[in-house]
Order: structure tokens, then sequence, then C-alpha cells
């Protein structure tokens, strides 16, 4: 059979009546008005003749069944977008296990040192993923590390200051603070001009504090917080209470008057854009459909499969992008395929990339200790559409609310997760102190709890620590063996 599918977004859908033709004709009249002054006539004759098919449509199952359009799947057209595919032939039906193969790929997690070994390898994995994301708890080794070296496993911390000292990766906002490759720098401007044009106006005092700040940067060089009196006129009330040089400081980063690198300590060192980007870096402006096209494919590479809401996600910053418009040209273009996958249960729209039409994936059923922070797990909903687990960091929940422990990292064999592992590293004892093993209801073969058994092993020598204590599991089998084979 051959399907007509209309995509709208803007208006909530309405049930169809025998009123609906009126709505229709009312709508077509409409839009023949706002499209009468375009140059291309194109879009015009298209706008019209979704809305045509879709009564067709009505007309089709209202004498077949008079059943409510709404139920046979098809949506009403927005006044002001509408998306029309003639058939569904280009879609992509996948079982859920070859979902979580293109995933697991697109993570850089179908086997170990997926990107390769050394310093080089680090890059191409940022530059893989987009953004490798930037997190100060130190509960164990920071975020950004602990990603790279899930990926990269003889990774060395210094790489990525290296990276950053040749230019070729830089830290900014995407959806939150990454680090990604230098060459998509233009792509960072949108988001900085975003914040520039959302804050609100500053105090005469602010403005000239913020002179002064970029002032001494520019004479001095690279500044930290620290390089600042303190100018603070009253105590602190928390976190997140800044000083005003503080303020100031990250203000001049948001809008991109400076830019940052890190010290091995994790401080930001503030700078000039002109000492940290090569001058053969492109600075053009993208337009809005330039932005949110990049974003889109972006998503894709690094998630493998994806909805709509994590596109717009990682747009979050940029106000009144594109996004919705420009994926369904992509799929016109056939540069972005439609994804189905059987047996799963919500409707939402799935979208992938073609390339993994034809591309065989091979896992390796390796064990993975990943991060929460890690561009697999920030979305809970994915892990539980695709992965059947159903997760939640719970350092910000309230501690008598905690299941599984404040820090819990999720732990992935093949393409399943089979436990979490509460875990925190005691620097000063040399000690990984596993809190709480608790393992997912899956059966553990004796292979798959050796690889676990190494992978503890390892990133226990990533922070640094010598021994491991497991203090509490729900599998006293499992754990037994565990202990036995450290």
């Amino acid at each position: 059979m051959t399907h007509l599918l209309v995509i709208s977004s803007g208006s909530p859908p309405r049930k169809f009546t025998d009123s609906w033709s009126d709505s229709a004709q009312a709508d077509m009249t409409r839009i023949r008005l706002n499209r009468s002054g375009s140059p291309s006539r194109f879009n015009w004759v298209r706008s019209s003749l979704t809305i045509n098919i879709n009564f067709c449509i009505y007309l089709i199952l209202k004498l077949v069944n008079n059943k409510d359009i709404w139920a046979g799947g098809i949506r009403t057209p927005s006044l002001k977008k509408s998306l029309f595919f003639p058939s569904r032939m280009n879609q992509l039906t996948l079982t859920p296990s070859q979902a979580r193969r293109i995933i697991l790929h697109a993570a850089g997690l179908s086997r170990p040192a997926q990107f390769g070994k050394g310093r080089e390898a680090v890059y191409k994995l940022i530059e893989h993923l987009g953004y490798i994301q930037v997190d100060a708890n130190y509960t164990v080794e920071r975020a950004h590390h602990h990603a790279i070296f899930s990926r990269v496993p003889d990774y060395k911390p210094e790489w990525l200051e290296e990276l950053q000292a040749d230019g070729r990766i830089f830290e900014f906002y995407t959806s939150d603070s990454g680090f990604q490759p230098m060459h998509e720098f233009r792509f960072s401007l949108p988001v900085k001009q975003s914040f520039a044009a959302g804050r609100k106006p500053l105090t005469p005092a602010e403005t000239n504090l913020t002179a002064k700040v970029l002032d001494r940067v520019a004479r001095e060089g690279p500044l930290m917080v620290k390089d600042f009196e303190n100018d603070r006129q009253e105590a602190s009330s928390g976190w997140w209470d800044w000083r005003p040089s503080k303020v100031a400081l990250e203000r001049l980063f948001l809008d991109g008057r400076l830019m940052t690198t890190r010290t091995r300590d994790f401080q930001k060192l503030y700078d000039l854009p002109k000492n940290l980007i090569p001058d053969d870096t492109d600075r053009t402006m993208p337009t809005p459909e330039e932005f949110a096209r990049h974003t889109i494919l972006r998503v894709l590479r690094s998630l493998g499969i994806a909805y709509v809401k994590e596109m717009n996600w990682r747009a979050r910053f940029v106000k009144g992008h594109c996004i919705r418009e420009e994926i369904g040209k992509l799929v016109e273009e056939g540069k972005v395929c439609p994804v189905k996958i059987e047996g799963l249960r919500t409707t939402a729209p799935l979208y992938t990339l073609p390339a993994y039409r034809s591309k065989k994936i091979e896992l390796s059923d390796d064990a993975f200790i990943l991060s929460p922070f890690d561009t697999l797990n920030v979305f809970r909903h994915r892990l539980r559409d695709f992965f059947d687990f159903d997760y939640q960091i719970e350092c910000f929940v309230p501690e008598p609310k905690r299941k599984y422990g404040y820090f819990s990292l999720p732990v992935l064999i093949g393409d399943t997760f089979v436990a979490g592992m509460d875990s925190k590293a005691d620097r000063k004892q040399k000690t990984l102190i596993i809190h709480n093993l608790h393992f997912e209801p899956v059966k553990l073969t004796r292979p798959a709890i050796v690889k676990l058994t190494d992978a503890i092993r390892t990133f226990a020598r990533f922070n640094n620590c010598t021994d491991i204590v497991i203090r509490k599991s729900n599998n006293k089998l499992y754990v037994k063996a565990i202990r036995e084979d450290l």
C-alpha cells in the first residue's frame, strides 16, 4: 500500500468533521495569500497540493468506514509549516537489537578503541561526537576525562590540554559546556549571539567593570579569577553567588569576547580569541538554516538514532531556531532517513543517517563503566526506549530519596546495561570505593563477570587507585566472583 503522510507542527491536531472541507479551503486561501508575494511558485503549489491530498484521504476513509481520520494516522496540516512525503519507502525499519548497535557505534562504544589509541584518537573522538561535555564533579575522575577514557584506553588527561594548546579544540556551549573541534567554531557564534541578546541591560557599574576586565586580559594575557581582587561587597550566599569580577569574565566568555582554556587542576584561563583561534579558522556567522542543519547532522552522528527533541535540546540556547523545518527538508533531500523501531511504544518520529542502511556493525561484548554525563546517558528517555534501562543520576536527588547512590555509574556489556556502580575515588587512601553495585535483572555469564571485573580494575587505575572496596550489592553471587577475581 502507498502511504501518504503529512507531518505538521504548530497548531494542535483537530478532529476531522463534515465541516473539514470548509476549513481546508480556508487554509488554502490563506496559504495562497501568504505565498502570493513569493518568488517561488513551487512552494505554493506544494502547500496547496498537500491540503488537497489530505482532503482526498479524508473522503476515502469517510466513504470506506466512516472512521475519524485522526485514528487513521493522518495529521492535519499546519498553516505555517507542512512537509509532504509521498511514501514511506525511504523509512528504515529496525529491530531493537539493530537500533542499539547503531546507537552504540555512533557513541563510539561498539568496541574498545573504536577510534584507535593515542592523542590523535582523542581528537578523532571529539571530531566524531561533536563535543565532550565538561563537568566539575570530582567524585570520580571528571566527566570529560571519563568519557574519553571509556573510548581511548590509553588516554592521558594532558592530551586534552595539548589539543587546546594546538588550537584543534575549544570549549564552549552547545546544549551544555564542552570541548568541540575548532573547525566548527563558526557554529558557536549563534549561541554567543543569543547569550548577548538575551541578557538584561548592564548597569553603568557593570559596564565599567566589564571593560576593565577585558582591558586587563588584553594587556596581561591569560588570567584566572584569582588574578582579580576580591571585589565582593557582601558575603557569598552559595555555590553560584559569584563575585562581580567572575561574573564579568563569564559574561565576556558567553558573548565571545573572551575564550577559555583549562589548567591541569580544572581552573579556567580567560584569554582573547585572537590568541586561541588559528588564523585559517572560518568565523563567518552561519545562517539559521545552516545552523539547524549542522545541529541535526551533528546529533545524528553522535546519537545514531534521534528524536527531534534531542536536536532541539542541542540548539536550546538559540531562540527561534528552525530545526523542525530543516529536518523535513533533509529527509526530502535524502540526507536524513526516517526510522521505525519494531515494538517501540512511542510514535514520535525518529531519524538516522542513510549510511546506516548498509553498515554492518558488530559489538565486542566488552564491559564499559560510563560517566553519568556520557553522551549515551544524558537523555533518560533514550535509555528507557532503546535499552530498557531506567537510569537517573542521583547526586541532584535528596539523599533520603536516592535508590542507588549519589554517583552511580552505568555499566554496559555488549548492548545491555547490566548494573549501576555507585562509586567514589578516595584519593588520599588510593582506594576506589564502590558503595553500591546494583545489578539489573539480567543473567551474566562467567566470561561477562570476568570482563566486568577487568573493567573495574582498569577504572580504579584510571582514578589513580590501587585498592578496590565493594561495600554493598543486590547480588551476592556476582560480587563474590568479582571479589575473588580482584
